[in-house]
């Protein structure tokens, strides 16, 4: 049977940080998944921003 409880996997929110730069109205936002065990610090990853029609650096926030 699962083991009920916190558990290691938490819901994250990345967001765009070229867009911000920018200073186009709007945000690029996306939530992902993650574990704190194996992943502490602040997750980055490379995701597409419609606004700015590429491929750009997310980060987490909070």
């Amino acid at each position: 049977m699962a083991k009920k409880g916190k558990g290691n996997r938490v819901q994250v929110i990345l967001e765009c940080t070229e867009h911000k730069e920018s200073g186009m109205p709007g945000t690029s936002r996306y939530i992902s998944m993650k574990n704190r065990k194996n992943t502490p610090d602040r997750l980055e990853l490379k995701k597409y921003n419609p606004v700015l029609k590429r491929y750009t650096v997310h980060r987490e926030i909070k």
